[in-house]
C-alpha cells in the first residue's frame, strides 16, 4: 500500500520567542515492511540547523527560532510504502542496548496498579504473542479511550488509576506491564489511515515487545491488533519522551502560546 501524508503543525505566540532550539522526529523509518520513497520536511519561521540519528535509530532534525517571529510552521509530506508483515518489524538497531528497553521510566514505572494488571497473566499461556494480546486487551478494559483528560506529562499509574486516557497512554500502561512481566518493550509514534476520515488532529502511538526469534512485535491497544499496512512508523524509544514528533527548550514569554496539528493520510 502506498500511502500519502501531510503534517503540519504550527506554533503561534503572542509575543516574539528569544530563542528556541526544538528536536523534530517526523521523517519514517526504512524497516522491514515499510520504505520511504519520498519525505520533505519545510520549516517558516525558523531554521533546519542539522540532522543525526539518536541512540534510537530515530532521525532527528533539529530547528532554531529567534527574533520578530511570531508563526513557527512544520510542514511534513510525502510518501511511504507499507506491507502487512503482522506486527513484526525486526530486529533491534540503533545504540541502544536492547536490556535497557527492559528498565523502568518515569512515564513507565510500575506501581500497584501495574503489578495488579498483569498478576495471573503468565499462568494463563505461555506463548509470549497470544500472552501480549491478553495483556493488550486487559489494558483496553481498564483504560476506556477518551480525549481530553490526560497529557504528555500523565504516567503510566496515572492514567490507570483514572481509567481513561488515549492511545499515548495505553501505549505507556502496556509497555510498564510488559517490562514487568520480563520482556523488553518501547513506544512508538506514527501515522494510521482510517477508514472513516483522511483529516486527523495527532499522530498515532502503540507499543512494542521484544519476542526472541522475531524481534520487536507491535501491539496497538484501542484498536485492538497489531498494526499492519495502514501504520506508518515515525519514531521509537523507551517512552513518549524518546519518541516525540517535537520537543526542545525555549526562552521568551509562551503564556500566549498556541499550538494547531493538522494530520492527513490518506491512500
Amino acid at each position: 500500500m502506498r500511502l500519502q501524508i501531510k503534517h503540519r503543525t504550527t506554533y503561534s505566540y503572542s509575543t516574539p520567542v528569544t530563542y528556541a532550539l526544538q528536536q523534530i522526529r517526523l521523517t519514517p523509518k526504512d524497516r522491514p515492511g515499510q520504505k520511504v520513497l519520498d519525505w520533505n520536511i519545510r520549516i517558516e519561521g525558523g531554521k533546519q540547523e542539522l540532522s543525526f540519528e539518536d541512540q534510537n535509530a530515530n532521525t532527528v532534525t533539529l530547528m532554531s527560532y529567534e527574533g520578530d517571529g511570531h508563526d513557527i510552521v512544520v510542514e511534513c509530506s510525502g510518501e511511504v510504502e507499507t506491507r502487512d508483515t503482522n506486527g513484526v518489524s525486526g530486529q533491534q538497531v540503533g545504540f541502544a542496548p536492547l536490556w535497557l528497553f527492559r528498565r523502568p521510566t518515569v512515564l513507565t514505572h510500575q506501581g500497584m496498579g501495574i503489578r495488579s494488571l498483569v498478576k495471573g497473566l503468565t499462568n494463563e499461556t505461555e506463548n509470549p504473542i497470544e500472552r501480549c494480546h491478553l495483556l493488550s486487551a486487559r489494558v483496553m478494559d481498564a483504560v476506556k479511550y477518551e480525549t481530553g483528560q490526560t497529557g504528555t506529562a500523565t504516567t503510566a499509574e496515572e492514567a490507570l488509576a483514572a481509567g481513561k486516557g488515549v492511545c499515548q497512554d495505553h501505549a505507556h500502561i502496556f509497555i510498564a506491564a510488559a517490562r514487568q512481566l520480563g520482556y523488553a518493550a518501547r513506544y512508538v509514534s506514527g501515522y494510521l489511515m482510517m477508514d472513516d476520515r483522511e483529516q486527523q488532529e495527532a499522530s498515532h502511538a502503540w507499543a512494542e515487545v521484544h519476542i526472541d526469534n522475531l524481534g520487536w512485535v507491535g501491539f496497538d491497544v484501542p484498536n485492538e491488533i497489531c498494526p499492519d499496512e495502514r501504520y506508518v512508523r515515525i519514531a521509537t524509544g523507551r517512552d513518549y519522551g524518546e519518541a516525540a514528533p517535537i520537543s526542545g527548550l525555549h526562552f521568551g514569554d509562551s503564556a500566549g502560546a498556541a499550538l494547531a496539528v493538522s494530520i492527513q493520510v490518506q491512500q
